[in-house]
């Protein structure tokens, strides 16, 4: 390779390396943020949820209170001590920042949360005085009335500023919820912008490059026939060695034309192979991660909550979840179809046009005749490239209102047909500005030793057609 070929290679490797390299550390890294604030807003909710009960524990021990001072009859089982320990002690925790229950969970408060909790404090004090007071039979019944007056007076004061600080709780809850939406926007329109610019500094290049490449070979190669027959005419006795050169250049044609049907084999093996490594990844690996993190939102969603919109944020986060797992199948069954090495071509183009009929605007019929069998991995793999790509194109150009794929098995051969009653194309036109799609389908034809025929009518539809000897190998 030339010293300058390495160089411009080696520099687009890197920079293909490097976009991997970005867009999985932003794949990872948004996987870890939703993972995290699932941790966190679990911790929210019980926070908020034991704050929201301290409330009831106050007008409990308010009731329990009076009903002791008055003698009267209670159906309240729980002792006054435990139920007036639970308050206090829940009540002292909320205040440090840390709630201690069947796990530690960190309480995170703002400046005015902070705030609240310290005006607060008095109204606390002062409401636990009277408890105390009015649950010890050492004090006169005087004092004890006094301490429920006192205790009466704080009560709703206590309750409405413990309202004001579940709000702020929810409040900030939703605060972060927020931010996480517009951090995962961020990590969205980053790994956009990563894609965007591997398509114009990695992509592109090797594009003009090749274009660039065989435009010299064709410049060539009329060079070299113009010469040709310059020869021919300036010199009528050299004729035979003419004839020997042209030969020698159609071997040599022919030479060079096998080496790039083995080195375009190559290529596709290699990248059938990459999709179908690819596509167990996502099959195996991010596939398994969404399905664990799919159970652990189900499990969240028993969870009970103070509010029906965090219940409804959670079912929403689990249908996200599911429609990326759906999202994953679907790219993994793109890339490498398993019924396809399974159950052979005939199975496997079965489950493609059903796949494609609820999304498609066209009428999408599959039809196999004659007795199935199965095929080499090259042969299968091949049509089935062929008939995806050309499906794919006529469901996005041909605005047509049914589209058959017709697959023949003869005792010598294999016929298969894709047609459309769409608008059709300038066949010319499309072979003149070299149409990626028609190159690809006739290169993966040549290289399974199909003939590859396309026949196009405008406002009267696209046919396809594929004949592949059985014998071919």
């Amino acid at each position: 390779m030339h010293p300058l070929d390495r160089q411009v290679a080696s520099r687009l490797t890197r920079y293909y390396l490097v976009a991997l390299h970005v867009i999985a550390l932003l794949s990872l890294g948004g996987l870890w943020l939703i993972r995290d604030t699932i941790h966190n807003h679990e911790a929210d909710s019980r926070v908020l949820n034991v704050a929201g009960r301290q409330r009831m524990l106050s007008q409990r021990l308010t009731k329990l209170a009076l009903l002791r001072l008055e003698h009267l009859p209670s159906r309240d089982t729980v002792l006054f001590d435990s139920l007036l320990q639970s308050w206090q002690s829940t009540h002292r925790q909320l205040r440090s920042g840390l709630l201690r229950m069947e796990q530690e969970y960190t309480v995170r408060k703002s400046p005015e949360l902070v705030q609240k909790f310290q005006r607060l404090e008095p109204i606390f004090e002062s409401m636990s005085a009277c408890f105390v007071k009015l649950n010890d039979d050492n004090f006169s019944n005087a004092d004890q009335k006094e301490a429920l007056r006192n205790l009466l007076a704080t009560e709703s004061i206590f309750v409405d500023q413990m309202n004001d600080i579940v709000f702020q709780f929810d409040a900030e809850s939703r605060a972060r919820v927020k931010e996480l939406e517009r951090m995962e926007t961020l990590l969205t329109a980053a790994t956009l912008l990563t894609l965007l610019l591997e398509g114009l500094f990695v992509f592109r290049p090797v594009v003009r490059y090749t274009r660039q490449t065989v435009r010299k070979l064709v410049e060539s190669e009329e060079a070299l026939q113009a010469s040709n027959q310059q020869l021919a005419v300036a010199n009528e006795a050299l004729t035979q060695s003419q004839q020997e050169v042209l030969r020698l250049q159609e071997e040599r044609y022919q030479r060079e034309r096998m080496e790039a049907q083995i080195r375009s084999a190559a290529l596709m093996e290699g990248q059938e192979e990459e999709r179908r490594r690819f596509a167990r990844e996502l099959h195996d690996g991010i596939g398994q991660m969404l399905t664990g993190l799919h159970l652990h939102a189900a499990k969240l969603k028993k969870i009970p909550f103070p509010e029906a919109k965090q219940k409804q944020r959670v079912e929403e986060l689990s249908e996200y979840i599911q429609q990326i797992i759906q999202s994953t199948r679907q790219i993994s069954h793109n890339l490498m179809p398993t019924l396809l090495e399974d159950y052979g071509l005939s199975a496997a183009l079965q489950l493609l046009a059903s796949q494609v009929q609820p999304t498609a605007a066209s009428e999408v019929n599959f039809q196999c005749f004659g007795e199935a069998r199965r095929l080499t991995p090259a042969q299968e793999i091949g049509l089935y490239r062929i008939a995806q790509e050309a499906l794919t194109n006529a469901l996005k150009h041909a605005k047509a209102a049914e589209i058959q794929i017709i697959l023949h098995f003869q005792p010598n051969q294999i016929i298969l047909k894709i047609s459309d009653d769409g608008q059709g194309f300038d066949l010319e036109k499309a072979l003149s500005w070299q149409s990626a799609g028609l190159e690809n389908m006739q290169t993966r034809a040549q290289l399974i030793r199909a003939t590859l025929d396309v026949q196009s009518v405008r406002q009267a539809g696209t046919q396809i057609e594929v004949i592949l000897p059985i014998n071919s190998y």
